[in-house]
């Protein structure tokens, strides 16, 4: 995008020379002839290199992709025995800090970067064409920090840090000696629009991820200022948890539903009703992401499943199942199942709630249930053979405990082993 900005800036400069040459007209060939040139050059000298040939559409990448289909917040998953940025290009949509994809801000203090360097553009460049060639259909976000940082952010004392009724600085992690900054100030958000403008513009990314988001007059300003600066087509994610947003709907593409509630019946219907309230209301192109956490260990599958299957019979969105945050370890680290294998093809049509309280969806391989926490077991049958992909069971009839789910493929000559084992757990 960065160089579709320049190619306008070179032709306009190219214009503008062929008119002072005085005995030529402004619509001879010299100025397409000089345009051409300067694009070449630019093309070369310049930091701002054109997007890599081949690269698909974003919305083409959204929209044709496989399911299910896997988001990696931050973090990445740690159970493969295989190189890194092959298991980061499992996953269908990343987002994570400009220093993951090799971005380095132009200034000592990152919270004063009006953008990045020259050297660290094209390695993140770089960086994202060997993460698209892995995986065409991948999409790429930066998050922007706008609510909170360490103290390095900004200078010591500095008036863009958020202070409390007596002037002092207000912390955020005292364990992390991250301080709140305030986007009440008018300056300021402009400074954090001009930051996404510039993730934007590098060509790294597809658009931006905001943490930290409610719906409030402060928000409000900023998401506006920062759709401003960075267009239409560009993507911008919030964390809005299982909650919604209906005043800065119309700006944002999708949520990063972290749902740390999940513990009780109510907690899930509460995020299927959020995620089916963003699948109508977000702007266009969508890209809801569903993650909840474990209750006692990454073995707890049948809540992997329950997750993965809401978001497919609910959305066309991206799923997570991840470490809860109160650990010592990073945020977000995951484990990679054989469940999340993209065996469905794409959707048939939109997902549907069954008499029995169950929801389903159909698509090209296959058949998706979802059974919500507090339902009765519930039995799906068919009239040829299916493969659970839960259970690596092969029948005509399946059944689905509660606050679980299951994929049901028709090709029922795939491996029949069992992938995941049952679990003894409370799911009424």
């Amino acid at each position: 995008m960065a160089f579709m900005f320049e190619k306008l800036e070179v032709c306009q400069k190219a214009d503008s020379f062929a008119g002072r040459i005085g005995a030529l007209p402004r619509s001879l060939p010299l100025a397409s002839s000089l345009c051409a040139l300067l694009l070449c050059w630019a093309g070369c000298a310049s930091s701002a290199a054109p997007l890599h040939l081949g690269e698909r559409p974003l919305r083409d990448r959204i929209a044709e992709r496989s399911y299910p289909s896997v988001f990696m917040a931050w973090n990445r998953a740690d159970n493969l025995k295989e190189d890194f940025w092959t298991t980061a290009a499992r996953h269908d949509l990343i987002f994570a800090g400009p220093e993951f994809f090799g971005l380095q801000w132009n200034d000592t203090f990152p919270g004063l970067a009006t953008g990045f360097t020259d050297e660290s553009v094209a390695l993140a460049r770089e960086r994202r064409k060997d993460l698209l060639k892995r995986n065409p259909n991948l999409v790429l976000l930066v998050e922007i920090r706008y609510r909170d940082a360490q103290r390095s952010w900004l200078p010591e004392g500095h008036r863009w840090w958020r202070r409390d009724g007596e002037g002092r600085i207000v912390n955020e992690w005292n364990e992390g000696g991250y301080l709140q900054m305030d986007f009440s100030n008018g300056e300021y958000r402009s400074q954090v629009a001009r930051q996404a403008k510039a993730v934007v513009e590098s060509g790294v990314a597809d658009g931006v991820m905001l943490d930290w988001w409610t719906d409030d007059d402060d928000r409000l300003a900023l998401v506006q200022c920062i759709r401003d600066r960075v267009g239409d087509k560009a993507l911008i994610l919030v964390n809005a948890n299982d909650l919604t947003t209906p005043r800065t709907a119309a700006f944002i593409n999708g949520y990063f539903m972290e749902c740390y509630r999940t513990r009780t019946s109510e907690d899930w219907r509460r995020i299927a009703e959020t995620l089916t309230w963003a699948e109508k209301n977000l702007r266009q192109p969508r890209i809801n992401c569903l993650e909840t956490w474990y209750h006692t260990s990454r073995n707890d599958e049948y809540l992997m499943r329950a997750t993965t299957t809401l978001s497919l019979t609910l959305s066309d969105g991206y799923c997570l199942f991840s470490d809860p945050n109160p650990l010592p370890s990073p945020d977000h680290l995951h484990s990679w199942y054989p469940f999340w294998q993209r065996s469905l093809g794409r959707a048939l049509s939109p997902g549907r709630r069954r008499d029995d309280g169950s929801y389903t969806r159909e698509f090209d391989n296959g058949t998706v249930v979802y059974n919500p926490m507090g339902n009765a077991e519930v039995r799906v049958s068919f009239p040829e053979q299916r493969l659970s992909v839960a259970s690596g069971k092969c029948s005509i009839s399946h059944v689905v405990s509660p606050c679980d789910g299951d994929i049901l493929l028709k090709n029922a000559s795939l491996p029949q082993k069992k992938i995941f084992g049952p679990e003894k757990a409370n799911r009424e």
